[in-house]
C-alpha cells in the first residue's frame, strides 16, 4: 500500500485554526520564498508546491499565507506512523506525509483483508487526528503509488494484478515515477508517449538508447517492480 496525506501541512494548519477552513491556504515563505504546500482550494486557482510565492499570490491573491510549523507536522506524522504500526511493522516512510506499507500476510493476523485495514487507517486519521489521506493498494510499490494519486483527496484506489496491463497501456509515460520533463522529452523524441508505445520496444533496445533507465522502463511498463 501507499498512503499519502492530503495537502498535509495545509491540512494541519486548518485543523489547528478552524477559521482557515473555508479559505485558500498557502504554507510557505515570504515574497522571495516558495510554496511548501497549499490546500485544495488554492490548487483550484493554479497554485502548486515549489511555485514561487510571488507567482502563487498573483494566481490567488485572497490566499492566507502561513509560515511552516515543522514541529506540528512532525507530531502529526508520528501519530499517523503509530497508527500504521498497528497494521504492519513493514513501513517505509518517504517523507513526513507518505509511506509504503507491506501488508502481505496481515489478513490472517487481523482477520480482515488489506483494503479493509487501510479504510480503517484513514478513518482513524480523520476521527482522531482531523487529517485525511489517500490510499493506493496494489501488488507492488510502483502501482500502489500510482493508485494513491488517482482520486485525491480522500482517494482509495486498487490496481489488481489481473487488470494491471489494461490499466497501464493507455497511460502517458509521465505516470512512471522518476520520469521528469527531460526524460519525457527524450522518450517523445523516440516516439514513446504512452506505456503502450513502450511495450513495443525490446529491453535491449531501450537499454541501448536510455541506459539503466531503459531497463527500468521496460519492467515498469509491464507492471513489474521487485523493490
Amino acid at each position: 500500500a501507499h498512503m499519502d496525506c492530503d495537502a498535509f501541512y495545509a491540512s494541519v494548519e486548518k485543523r489547528d485554526n478552524p477559521e482557515l477552513r473555508d479559505h485558500p491556504v498557502i504554507v510557505g515563505g515570504g515574497q522571495r520564498g516558495v510554496v511548501s504546500t497549499c490546500c485544495y482550494i488554492a490548487r483550484i486557482h493554479g497554485v502548486r508546491s515549489a511555485m514561487p510565492m510571488f507567482q502563487a499570490m498573483k494566481l490567488c491573491p485572497q490566499a492566507v499565507v502561513v509560515k511552516p510549523r515543522f514541529a506540528a507536522y512532525v507530531e502529526a506524522s508520528r501519530a499517523i506512523r503509530a497508527m500504521m504500526e498497528v497494521l504492519t511493522p513493514a513501513i517505509e516512510p518517504l517523507s513526513l506525509d507518505e509511506a509504503f506499507l507491506d501488508l502481505t500476510g496481515t489478513a490472517r493476523l487481523h482477520g480482515a483483508p488489506p483494503a479493509v485495514l487501510l479504510a480503517g487507517l484513514v478513518r482513524r486519521m480523520e476521527t482522531e487526528l482531523g487529517l485525511s489521506g489517500s490510499v493506493g493498494l496494489s501488488h507492488n510499490k510502483f502501482l500502489a503509488k500510482i493508485a494513491s494519486d488517482l482520486d485525491k483527496p480522500r482517494g482509495f484506489s486498487v490496481i489488481g494484478r489481473a487488470e494491471t496491463e489494461a490499466f497501464l497501456r493507455p497511460k502517458p509515460v509521465r505516470i512512471i515515477w522518476g520520469v521528469g520533463t527531460a526524460t519525457q522529452t527524450a522518450l517523445e523524441k523516440a516516439g514513446i508517449r504512452t506505456i503502450d508505445d513502450l511495450l513495443g520496444w525490446e529491453k535491449a533496445d531501450l537499454s541501448a538508447r536510455f541506459g539503466s533507465m531503459g531497463e527500468r522502463l521496460w519492467h515498469l511498463a509491464r507492471g513489474l517492480d521487485m523493490r
